[in-house]
């Protein structure tokens, strides 16, 4: 323990905060073992990317797990925060050819060594930032455990699943549309693709039936696919097209044959109830292609240009080829009518790129079979999200699922141990690179692709413990206790963990699954660069401490809820801070260093006065009250509970209450006042501490008879022995009279300084023994200068002020309040202000000149202030008429 006295003045998070983080990872604080003789409490973090900075979303995402973790800790489990982050192969690629472009370089220039020399380099300059930003937060993880996604441990786990997957027929490759960004050139799966709603057109183009004056009429969006058309579908019982079934049309501008198919995947009722046929860049299509045996040209080179098949158009990009196409359409004769059309349009998530549907050879896990133990195990419960509406969002995707894509064209990640015979094209997959083709001896090439990142993500709950190997950390810490993550990434990461933890590890991967909303600026906004109009945690941090930042983030923060961002907020919670730190500071300089005050309070119970009953009764509650609601992971509840009894129950309540006891001469009801403030302001930071770490220790650390930190000291239990309903029933009886004595003085402006008589009339025992009990409370906080008890109203003058609480009517003489003739001169000074002001509104408003040319609004607010000054005068005469 420090020094009792030395509490600075004022609190200075900056004076703390680093000071305090170092000293809890120089004592391995953070670093739990794998201990039989606890119970293991087990987050694992969701790892940022390398290239990431840390912005709201990470600071709510990580306060959650650190106010979770900080709890567990002190409620005795051995408490691991797992850290780590992602290499997130497209981002990184993208940053690095980024870098090298404005050298005048390319990846290809370096070549793949060289490229992934690099990429080292930059992760291990830049990979390191966001974490030491994770610090400044506060985040109490176990960094002697920190992992990479792909570090060895990691890279092992994901070969041995891909191995695993392959074995059993669940990894293929094989020809399917895929997401396709021209910009990053790679593969982009499902949920890496965001649509939006956009304005694009339809072109009605015509196909002409060959050997007749006939033509089909056609409509797209992307008239540039047309050049890969193969067929022309129509509904086999579309009356208007039945007697084509079986002929052939001509491609325009390719004047290419192709056949008039039947397929009941078109409607009939949409457009012009027939379809253009192109199996390689349509999803759609492709499965039409297949059931009718098509030939699938791809039409489109990666960086999104037309190919050789193209015809004139090669070498054009996409969208150029398009205004080309339908110039020479309409030239041709061939272009009906274009029409404007709304629908939605994929995007890639890393850089907005329109995303190309084609057809590409890929690697591919088949889903089906892995989904259906995942979806058992939160129908039965073994995983659980928090809210529980977010199951059924899991149950509808991952019922509905579809083969995932997982190969990218990318360099940077795990790459597919899959290898290619040059001469046979033979292909092997095996962890062990072979040196020559089993076939025909000649020689093997390794896949170029690696593996999509959250491939390697989705192990992540026990790749990280040291998954396959049976490690101590595995066996001890492994399934994990609860997963903090945002509703955006259900489908990217959580469904993915579920069943990649279901089908390796034969177990769930956490129990609960907390999902958060985002963070969104004051006026309801999503933060983003476009807006300009995000806030950088770091700049709240400098300016008003990490404690204020993350009291903020969760106070009145609800799971699955979105919450907007105020700075007066954070204002108010670093307000809080300091009212902490100023009614600690009174504490430490009211206690006496050589006193035992746990020894005291254990053997003076029976001295504990009225008002120490109902503090440490409160207390008892709320302990239990907040266990529960963080048992309920209802953190927000849980904050504004403790923020509640600390600001108004202690410090505007108890410490008042107390303050003439610490200035008696009565030593014995001193110390026990005494010993009852360290006991309540030591309880009340402890539970305080997972939301507001750093203030809580370093006043912890002043404080007389404490474990060596409050990082692991013991987490406030409830104590039946504390309840004492009846103490803490009798004092809010006073409370009710104090407030109810000092509100009806505020509104009469009268000082502290004059004193009243109190009289309190009640015919209830318990309340004349509250009120008798609380006299000198009332005196103290009621400004009283007598206080009297009584059953009946017997002699209290007509005069009195009387104010009515639940079982009681307290009078105080007028004449103790008020100077009565200097407060009826005064009044009648405000009548004839009143009266003026009345008549000047009056006179306006009685003013056809000034009604016919004033502004509306001008006369509204003449209108209002005439209401305004009848409600005063009202008040002003009712006054006189009982002071006279």
């Amino acid at each position: 323990m420090e020094d009792t006295k030395n509490l600075n003045k004022t609190y200075d998070p900056k004076q703390v905060e680093e000071k305090l983080y170092k000293v809890w990872i120089e004592n391995g604080y953070f670093t739990p073992e794998a201990d039989n003789n606890k119970e293991p409490y087990t987050i694992v973090i969701p790892p940022p990317n390398i290239t990431g900075q840390l912005h709201m979303g990470h600071a709510l995402d990580n306060t959650i797990q650190d106010i979770l973790i900080r709890w567990r800790r002190m409620q005795g489990y051995s408490a691991l925060w797992l850290p780590g982050t992602d290499h997130a192969s497209i981002a990184t690629e993208a940053k690095i050819v980024e870098a090298l472009a404005k050298d005048g370089k390319t990846k290809y220039d370096l070549g793949r060594e060289g490229f992934l020399n690099k990429a080292w380099g930059w992760k291990e300059e830049y990979g390191g930032r966001i974490i030491n930003q994770l610090k400044k937060l506060g985040c109490s993880c176990d960094w002697t455990r920190e992992r990479f996604t792909l570090d060895e441990g990691c890279s092992k786990a994901v070969s041995k699943v891909f191995m695993n997957l392959y074995e059993k027929g669940l990894i293929y490759r094989g020809e399917r549309i895929i997401n396709w960004c021209p910009n990053c050139k790679t593969s982009i799966s499902d949920i890496e693709t965001i649509y939006d709603d956009e304005k694009g057109h339809f072109w009605h183009i015509k196909y002409a039936v060959k050997d007749s004056d006939e033509f089909i009429e056609i409509a797209t969006t992307r008239p540039e696919t047309m050049l890969g058309d193969t067929a022309v579908a129509v509904h086999p019982e579309d009356e208007r097209y039945r007697h084509l079934a079986g002929k052939t049309v001509i491609l325009p501008l390719l004047n290419k044959e192709i056949p008039i198919i039947v397929d009941d995947y078109v409607d009939m009722e949409f457009g012009t109830g027939a379809v253009k046929i192109t199996p390689a860049h349509d999803p759609n299509d492709f499965e039409v292609g297949l059931r009718h045996n098509l030939s699938m040209p791809r039409v489109m080179n990666d960086d999104g240009t037309i190919n050789e098949l193209g015809g004139k158009y090669c070498g054009l990009d996409r969208y150029e080829a398009r205004k080309q196409i339908v110039k020479d359409l309409e030239e041709a004769g061939l272009l009906v009518i274009v029409k404007e059309h709304g629908h939605s349009v994929g995007h890639c998530q890393r850089c907005t790129t329109t995303i190309e549907p084609i057809l590409s050879k890929q690697w591919f896990v088949k889903m089906k079979p892995l989904a259906e133990p995942a979806i058992q195990v939160v129908k039965e419960g073994k995983v659980k999200f928090v809210p529980d509406r977010f199951s059924k969002i899991y149950f509808n995707w991952m019922e509905n699922i579809q083969d995932w894509c997982i190969s990218r064209q990318l360099w940077w990640g795990h790459r597919i141990p899959a290898y290619y015979c040059m001469d046979c094209g033979e292909f092997i997959v095996t962890l062990d690179p072979p040196k020559i083709c089993e076939k025909c001896g000649g020689k093997l090439k390794q896949d170029e692709d690696t593996l999509d990142t959250w491939f390697s993500s989705a192990l992540w709950p026990f790749s990280t413990l040291g998954w396959p190997e049976e490690t101590e950390d595995y066996k001890y810490f492994y399934p994990t206790s609860v997963l903090v993550t945002g509703y955006d990434i259900i489908f990217f990461w959580v469904a993915r963990m579920i069943f990649s933890a279901m089908e390796n590890t034969k177990r769930e991967p956490f129990e609960y699954v907390y999902i958060h909303g985002i963070i969104r600026d004051a006026e309801g906004r999503k933060m983003s660069k476009s807006l300009g109009n995000g806030i950088d945690p770091l700049d709240v941090i400098e300016k008003y401490g990490a404690d204020a930042l993350r009291f903020n983030l969760i106070s009145g923060n609800s799971p699955g809820n979105d919450m907007r961002f105020f700075w007066e907020r954070v204002e108010a919670f670093s307000n809080f801070a300091n009212k902490i730190w100023n009614a600690s500071r009174f504490v430490l300089m009211n206690i006496e260093e050589n006193k035992d005050y746990d020894k005291i309070f254990d053997s003076s119970s029976e001295a504990l006065t009225t008002a120490d009953y109902w503090i440490l009764s409160k207390l008892n509650k709320l302990k239990k009250e907040v266990t529960e609601n963080m048992e309920k992971f209802e953190l927000g509840i849980a904050a504004q509970k403790i923020y509640d009894f600390i600001w108004f129950e202690f410090c505007d309540w108890y410490i008042e209450l107390v303050k003439p006891r610490l200035y008696s001469e009565d030593d014995d009801s001193k110390s026990i006042a005494q010993a009852t403030l360290i006991c309540v302001l030591r309880d009340s930071i402890k539970l305080l501490h997972p939301f507001m770490p750093f203030i809580t220790e370093e006043i912890y650390l002043h404080l007389p008879q404490t474990y060596e930190s409050i990082v692991i000291s013991q987490w406030p239990q409830y104590d039946e022995a504390f309840d004492a309903s009846s103490q803490e029933s009798n004092m809010e009886i006073i409370m009710e009279a104090i407030k109810g004595i000092r509100n009806i003085r505020a509104e009469m402006n009268v000082l502290p300084s004059r004193k009243s008589k109190t009289i309190i009339v009640s015919d209830r025992e318990e309340v004349i023994n509250a009120m008798v009990e609380g006299t000198p409370y009332i005196k103290k906080l009621a400004y009283s200068s007598e206080v009297i008890v009584k059953t009946s109203k017997e002699d209290i003058s007509d005069g009195a002020v009387s104010i009515i609480i639940e079982g009681a009517e307290i009078f105080l003489p007028l004449e103790d309040l008020i100077d009565i003739e200097k407060e009826i001169e005064r009044l009648s000074k405000e009548k004839e202000k009143l009266q003026k002001e009345l008549d000047r509104v009056k006179s306006k408003l009685s003013n056809e000149r000034f009604l016919s040319k004033a502004p509306a609004a001008v006369i509204e607010e003449e209108k209002d202030k005439e209401k305004k000054y009848k409600e005063l005068m009202e008040k002003v005469l009712d006054r006189l008429k009982g002071l006279k």
